[in-house]
């Protein structure tokens, strides 16, 4: 079958490692159901795989995407989850020390067939494409477990969004604004700038800019670079949560800020089963629509690695098939 996939990890050069070619068919096990794919919107989780980060060498030929939306055999149109756990495990599956995602031990969605368990291929709501459908399972179901879950922010209350483009600053950026709260976000050029404002944030600065007042929570995806101004934005008592360090994992800690101020710092992977098939419910009820910045046939898929790999992202990277 066709699929875009890592021929072996390529720590320095990621790209060199991107093939678009043939793989073969997959099998079936029990407890697992075949999706068609019809989309698969691309991650940054898809760049670490290419370096090898997340992922043992014996795995590699590896089938890269995370997420996806698609058929199943009887025509059912669903929407993949991509968190795979031990089904033994009781509770959060984010929390499973044996939890996988797709592509770090099951081959992943940017292919003509995924294999997933029958409990990870969930309702498509008609009010959203396939492609749309193809954004929930990774960035938004992320955004949705920081704002909803793990921030604590009440309608009202003031949040900022480091970064203004990323898929998951894009997804927060629409939810808050659905969800009642001033909408503050940074963003390194005036064109992601506009791009947030276009999708209903209230004000927009410039990265690391002095901000008129502080905020009640933070939204962190970028780290070391943005951190410090995080810390220093929040008012006493407030919120960061983290879903990512893009530009670098080990910013100062400035603990005597976090303790003075009673500041809280929130870490925050993926979602639930549950809170996917809430993010799709609250998306269809709310009319949003996840923002897409490119949307491209699969077999076309390096354009849309190279403009990830390049920072030059309007929103989520698509590939349709």
């Amino acid at each position: 079958m066709f699929a875009v996939y890592a021929t072996e990890p390529n720590p320095d050069d990621p790209l060199a490692s991107l093939t678009v070619g043939e793989r073969p068919e997959p099998e079936v096990p029990d407890g697992f159901v075949p999706v068609t794919v019809k989309a698969a919107s691309l991650n940054m989780h898809d760049l670490w795989t290419l370096r090898g980060v997340g992922i043992k060498a014996e795995r590699f030929p590896m089938i890269l995407g995370c997420d996806g939306a698609g058929l199943l055999p009887d025509g059912t149109e669903v929407v993949l989850h991509s968190v795979i756990g031990d089904p033994t495990w009781s509770g959060d599956e984010t929390l499973d020390p044996n939890r996988t995602l797709l592509t770090e031990k099951h081959q992943g969605s940017f292919a003509d067939t995924v294999v997933v368990p029958a409990r990870n291929a969930l309702p498509k709501p008609p009010g959203l494409t396939f492609a749309e459908a193809a954004c929930m399972g990774t960035a938004w179901l992320t955004a949705y477990r920081m704002l909803f879950v793990k921030s604590g922010l009440r309608p009202g209350q003031t949040m900022l969004v480091q970064g203004a483009s990323g898929g998951v600053s894009t997804a927060l950026i629409e939810l808050g604004k659905a969800a009642g709260l001033r909408v503050w976000v940074t963003g390194r050029t005036e064109e992601k700038r506009a791009l947030a404002t276009e999708l209903g944030a209230h004000e927009t600065f410039e990265s690391g800019a002095r901000l008129p007042e502080r905020v009640d929570g933070v939204f962190e995806t970028v780290g070391k670079a943005t951190w410090s101004h995080s810390m220093r934005a929040l008012k006493p008592g407030g919120v960061i949560v983290v879903s990512g360090s893009t530009s670098g994992g080990d910013p100062s800690a400035d603990l005597q800020r976090l303790f003075f101020l009673q500041l809280r710092v929130v870490g925050a992977t993926m979602g639930t089963r549950d809170e996917l098939a809430d993010l799709i419910s609250f998306c269809d009820l709310a009319g949003i629509k996840p923002r897409i910045g490119a949307e491209m046939p699969m077999t076309d898929a390096r354009a849309g690695f190279e403009q990830m790999l390049a920072g030059e992202t309007a929103g989520k990277i698509v590939f349709t098939r």
